[in-house]
């Protein structure tokens, strides 16, 4: 049994490749058919894309609401890869603004719907139950679709997935 900390290393570009996957899938409407209906999923305000160069690394940072993701798409032309991206999922009226880190797939900046406030200390039981619902609403997405990736990566449908991003990166 490896080591913890040489399996994170090992497979971190999974992380990364899972990233890469979900903008692609987003950008193409490819996610509609993993996400239930009535819910959508859109890329957010930031995308950090990462290349190795012989002796340095290179980090890209896209940042701001509407930005142009044409320099994530130039970035990933020369062989960076996600690194990081922040999401947007809509369900119904309500939205979840959250960031997901490609190495080890750790959620931050998570962002639920409004709940309403605390008026009395019998609410707060109620306010921090519907809170960590939210929360693990977002965990909940995030697994599904990275076993959904999981499943595509380890089947044969997989090269035809990466000849479809590569003609994606390239247009």
């Amino acid at each position: 049994m490896l080591d913890a900390s040489i399996s994170y290393y090992r497979y971190a570009f999974l992380g990364c490749e899972f990233l890469t996957w979900l903008w692609y899938s987003v950008s193409t409407s490819g996610i509609n058919t993993i996400l239930k209906k009535g819910c959508s999923l859109e890329i957010g305000n930031k995308i950090v894309l990462e290349r190795k160069l012989s002796d340095s690394i290179e980090k890209i940072t896209i940042k701001g609401k509407d930005a142009d993701l044409e320099e994530g798409m130039l970035s990933l032309k020369k062989g960076s890869v996600v690194k990081e991206i922040n999401l947007l999922y809509k369900s119904g009226e309500k939205e979840w603004f959250f960031t997901v880190t490609g190495e080890s797939l750790s959620l931050s900046n998570i962002k639920t719907p409004d709940i309403g406030f605390i008026e009395t200390k019998k609410d707060v039981e109620g306010f921090v139950i519907e809170k960590i619902f939210l929360f693990n609403l977002i965990y909940s997405l995030i697994d599904d679709l990275f076993i959904n990736f999981i499943k595509l990566r380890v089947s044969d449908k997989w090269p035809p997935v990466v000849s479809d991003i590569r003609k994606w990166i390239n247009t």
